[in-house]
């Protein structure tokens, strides 16, 4: 085995991004903890309050999410008895539910994020002067929509320098 095939750049990339993952995973975690919120749950009240009426169907928040479908059952279960989200049906396909932030859970989020912010600004985005956020934001878009390309399934709205992804033969299973 060539010995430097360890320094190739690629396994650098994708080691610092694991490391930079775990590392403000873990602060986070503390944070969120603070608020009764796990990781998992935050997320989604982020995804549900970042989406038009503050509402995903079930399936899309599974895509969002990367959770499975039963995965997004159980948490949403476990929200909807902590009153933070409930379910609606979706008038126009019986199968399908919506998942639906309750004030209650937008109050969660609301003294939660104060701190979450600070913690993103001090430990990630204060790390980079603004070139360099534009151009990290860029790259991990492109390499978010080719791996998971069902990561805005559902939303019909982008982020305000989000461009929408390109229609792909994967996207359109979404």
């Amino acid at each position: 085995m060539n010995p430097n095939v360890f320094d190739d750049p690629r396994i650098t990339a994708v080691g610092l991004l694991f490391e930079v993952h775990a590392g403000l995973s873990a602060r986070f975690a503390t944070q969120l903890d603070e608020h009764g919120l796990s990781a998992v749950e935050f997320e989604v009240l982020t995804r549900l309050t970042r989406s038009p009426g503050n509402q995903l169907r079930m399936t899309d928040l599974a895509a969002q999410t990367s959770l499975s479908t039963s995965g997004v059952t159980r948490v949403v279960d476990r929200m909807e008895r902590d009153g933070l989200i409930t379910r609606r049906a979706c008038p126009s396909d019986r199968r399908s539910s919506y998942a639906v932030v309750t004030p209650a859970g937008l109050r969660r989020l609301d003294e939660s994020l104060p701190g979450h912010l600070q913690l993103i600004e001090d430990w990630f985005t204060g790390q980079l002067d603004p070139a360099a956020l534009h151009a990290l934001l860029d790259g991990l878009r492109r390499v978010r929509d080719a791996v998971h390309p069902c990561a805005t399934a559902g939303s019909s709205d982008t982020a305000p320098d989000e461009e929408p992804a390109p229609k792909t033969a994967e996207s359109t299973r979404c």
